[in-house]
């Protein structure tokens, strides 16, 4: 059961490819958006780590604005490859020393999926926020998130990510993170 378990201590939010050139294709792109931010949000307040990638960033563009104004301070990698299992990448996973990845970003049965696979590959064990990852269209997400549940990722969704790290009401970050889910 530890792999339905969620807790700060062990927790890391890998954010892949929300990119200026890419959102405007990909389905629900501005809901992505949205639920990064609540995800972003968490993992400041509950000082998790965070890794931000980029695919191929001078032909899909930077991280949108939306995001990147609440990113400062935090180190974004460069890819070419789909996985975002760069030697970078997981250099800056392996220093954390925690083992539980939560993952947003685009397009869920191509980068999202690849980077899942080599994580759980890896030994991690990853959480999706299915409604923080996309694709072009709803049949490749679909397909993308029943790939990955099949290799043993946790198919999960932004508020249940959220409450699992917050475990109990009443607590300032209770207060402070509950704001963003209404």
């Amino acid at each position: 059961m530890d792999k339905y378990y969620l807790n700060r201590e062990e927790a890391i939010l890998l954010i892949i490819d929300i990119q200026e050139k890419l959102v405007p294709a990909i389905s629900q792109g501005q809901l992505v958006i949205k639920n990064t931010n609540v995800l972003i949000e968490a993992a400041k307040t509950m000082d998790i780590p965070i890794v931000v990638t980029e695919q191929y960033p001078k032909g899909l563009g930077p991280t949108v604005p939306e995001i990147q104004g609440n990113l400062e301070g935090i180190d974004k990698y460069d890819k070419l490859t789909f996985s975002a299992c760069t030697q970078s990448v997981i250099d800056s996973l392996n220093k954390t020393g925690r083992k539980k990845v939560m993952v947003t970003g685009m397009e869920t049965h191509i980068c999202v999926f690849q980077t899942v696979r080599d994580l759980l590959k890896q030994g991690y064990q990853v959480f999706i926020a299915a409604d923080g990852v996309s694709s072009r269209t709803e049949e490749n997400k679909n397909n993308g998130l029943e790939l990955m549940r099949n290799m043993g990722a946790v198919i999960s969704n932004t508020e249940t990510i959220v409450f699992d790290l917050l475990k109990q009401a009443g607590t300032a970050e209770f207060k402070i993170l509950s704001k963003l889910i209404k």
